[in-house]
Parts: structure tokens; C-alpha cells; sequence
């Protein structure tokens, strides 16, 4: 079997989603939607249009086809220029330089499988190939990330690209129930693969051993996710955190924000300042190193307009932090808002402020909430239960073509 991947070379979910596939004997390439250095753990796969450029592209585990200096430069300059006339939303039409190479990849490779991980770049740009593709397109798998269609489907700019894809692709693939119902309505044609989350599993055997001893009430960090922008809202987290002042220093907590801009470390230095609490920000890590913290943590708050399931929330059920998540993800089909933990709307202030008083001071709560999230990854999230899912996955599409011929 030969699978086409389209994604973000820099993508630890991709690299974590590819790499499932160690073992399986199948032939894996990768098309790079922009140029960025791979990601580490990227392996065992060839990657398309790659320059290997010493300390930028190269990577001892990946294989190269064309590399092309030229191809390289056009495609960075696009890039500038895209986000220049638009830095804060993904580009709504792919690169012409970036089509016209990916169906020469297409015709040289000829994989059995194409599959475009993400919509608004990778999705658009597959859409566009398919269209001046002559000849029989192989199969393409659509997979929905975050905010792809819960979001982006709403917005003007996006709302007949996000149709034509559904339209266009032979399997669409997302991590939540609630991106099924939504790609129908937006006229999906193709086959519902088994919904499961894009990043993976986890190696939970690994996962505790990263854990701190003893129960999650007595731990004293507070973990923010500091994504603020279209969005984020990191900031409502900061305010909340800030009228919780009075418990966070009489009981000794202090907060680690990740993931975090420059407008954010700016407001938590202020917020530091302002309230006395211990603040700390936490570099760009390793997956291990903030695994580690989540295993630190008494409470994880996450927020945004939008999202998927939100991987940052299953990393906290994994490492027993108790979870606070706004209700624009999927947290519902995997925690019980009260119980395995708290689901609440991005900009309310009020609400998250009541939910953060009660996670921080009701311990009977947060140990509960850590048992109860325990089952649920042993059952729904240890790599040993989706590795199986993913192989199966890719038969699937692969036994179907092989039907379609005879």
C-alpha cells in the first residue's frame, strides 16, 4: 500500500498519527503544504519537495524526493505573501505552485491512498490537485481538525470551500461526533471513517510513570493553556485566575502557562505582578516534558471559541489533572461536565472564576474526577486500543478499492 500524506511537516499530531504506522509494511510519503523545518519525530516516511538544507530541513530518519531549491524559495515566498494579506486566518486558495507540484507527486508516486490531514490548508489544496488531476484520482481521505468545519464552515470566506471538500472526498475522518452530524449538513458524500482522536493514543504504561506519586488534591499547580488570538482566550482564564487570587495564595498555588504569544507572557507577568502568585511560562518542550507537568497539575483550564476534542484536555485526563474546558470543544463525549470535569463558555468570566473555586478547594472532586478519567483513557485512549483502529483504518479504504476493480 502506498499512502500520500498532506499536512503540516511541523505537526507533532501528524507525526504522532504517522508513526502508528510503524510496522505496517505500507509505503508513507508526505507532501509539506508549507516550507517549515519536520518535526523530530517525523520517521520512516519520504517527504516530498523537502530541501535538506543542514540544520533546517534535514532529518536522518526521513527519505527526500525532488528536491528542488527553486520550488523551496517560490513556495516561501507565496507563503509570506498569503499571510501578509491575511496573518490571522488560513489561506482560502492554495498556492498554484503548491497544486501544480502536488499533482506531479500524485502522477509519480501514484499512491493507492491520498490523505489530506486537515481542511483549510491541506483540504483545499488536495481539492484544487483533484481538479486539474486528468486521469482517475486515487482515493482521498479528508481528516477535520479543531476548527475546521465547526468553525470555518460558518465563515463566508470558507463556507463553499469546506463544501467542496466534503463534497469531493471519498472518506472524511474527525475526532468527534459532532463534526459527523455538521459534515452531512454540509454535504458530505463520502464514507464516515471510525471516529477516534487525530493525534493518537497514548502509551499509558509510559504516561504514569511521569506521574507525581500520590493523589491529584495534592498538587499545588495550575496549568493555562495560552493560546490567545481568532481563537484563543487565554485572557479570560488570566482574569478568572486573577479574582481566585485569595485561594491561589493561601493555599499555595502557582500557575504555569503554555503554549503561550508574546501579548499573553506580557498580561502574566502583569498578572504575577499584580496578584503575588507564583507564574511560571514554559518554552516550547518536548511531548515527555509537558506530559510531566500535566502530572504536576491539580487543574488544567483550556479555552477557545473553537475546537475539536482538544488534545491538551485528553493529555490532562491521562495524567489525572482535572479538567476545565470550554464548551466549543467536544469535551462533552469525553467528560461529564460536574463529575470527570467542568465545561464551560470561553468569555464568561463569572462561570469559569465559579468553576475554578470549586475544583481548587473541593478535593473530593478532583480525585474522583482522576479515577473516573483514568477508566476512560484506559478504555478509549491507550495506544494498544487505536493503533489496532488506524491499521484497520487504511485496510478499509484499501480493501474497497481493490473491490472497486473488479
Amino acid at each position: 500500500m502506498r499512502i500520500l500524506f498532506i499536512g503540516m511537516t511541523n505537526s507533532i499530531h501528524l507525526a504522532r498519527w504517522v508513526n502508528q504506522l510503524d510496522g505496517a509494511n505500507w509505503e508513507r510519503f508526505l507532501f509539506p503544504i508549507y516550507s517549515v523545518k519536520p518535526h523530530a519525530e517525523l520517521k520512516d516516511l519520504t517527504l516530498i519537495n523537502g530541501c535538506e538544507v543542514p540544520g533546517f530541513y534535514s532529518n536522518h530518519s526521513l527519505r527526500y524526493m525532488n528536491s528542488n531549491l527553486p520550488f523551496f524559495v517560490m513556495n516561501l515566498m507565496n507563503r509570506v505573501i498569503q499571510k501578509r494579506l491575511n496573518p490571522l486566518q488560513p489561506v482560502v486558495k492554495p498556492s498554484p505552485y503548491l497544486v501544480h507540484a502536488l499533482v506531479a507527486a500524485i502522477m509519480r508516486i501514484k499512491p493507492d491512498i491520498i490523505h489530506s490531514m486537515e481542511f483549510q490548508e491541506a483540504g483545499y489544496l488536495t481539492l484544487e490537485a483533484k481538479k486539474k488531476f486528468k486521469g482517475k484520482f486515487p482515493k482521498w481521505i479528508a481528516t477535520n481538525w479543531g476548527s475546521d468545519i465547526y468553525l470555518f464552515g460558518r465563515l463566508a470566506k470558507h463556507r463553499e470551500r469546506v463544501r467542496a471538500v466534503l463534497e469531493n472526498c471519498d472518506y472524511y475522518s474527525c475526532e468527534c461526533e459532532r463534526d459527523v452530524i455538521l459534515a452531512r449538513e454540509y454535504g458530505l458524500r463520502g464514507e464516515v471513517l471510525p471516529v477516534f482522536p487525530n493525534t493518537g493514543g497514548f502509551d499509558l504504561a509510559a504516561c504514569e510513570l511521569l506521574r507525581e506519586p500520590g493523589n491529584t488534591s495534592e498538587r499545588k499547580l495550575i496549568l493555562l493553556k495560552g493560546y490567545q488570538g481568532w481563537a484563543g482566550r487565554a485572557f479570560s482564564g488570566l482574569r478568572a485566575l486573577a479574582r481566585c487570587a485569595d485561594i491561589l495564595k493561601s493555599r499555595g498555588y502557582s500557575i504555569a502557562v503554555y503554549s503561550s504569544g508574546p501579548d499573553v507572557d506580557l498580561a502574566t507577568e502583569l498578572f504575577a505582578l499584580e496578584t503575588g502568585v507564583p507564574v511560571e511560562i514554559i518554552p516550547p518542550s518536548p511531548h515527555t516534558e509537558m506530559l510531566k507537568k500535566y502530572g504536576q497539575a491539580r487543574v488544567y483550564i483550556g479555552l477557545s471559541i473553537s475546537d475539536a476534542i482538544s488534545t491538551s484536555l485528553l493529555e490532562s485526563m491521562v495524567m489525572g489533572t482535572f479538567p476545565i474546558q470550554s464548551c466549543t470543544a467536544c469535551a462533552d463525549e469525553w467528560i461529564i461536565d460536574g463529575q470527570s470535569g467542568l465545561v464551560v463558555p470561553p468569555e464568561d468570566v463569572d462561570l469559569i472564576e465559579k468553576a475554578l473555586r470549586r475544583v481548587l478547594t473541593d478535593d473530593v472532586l478532583v480525585d474522583q474526577a482522576a479515577a473516573l478519567n483514568r477508566e476512560t483513557a484506559r478504555k478509549r485512549l491507550s495506544s494498544t486500543v487505536i493503533q489496532p483502529k488506524v491499521i484497520d483504518f487504511y485496510q478499509h479504504v484499501y480493501n474497497s478499492k481493490l473491490e472497486n476493480r473488479l
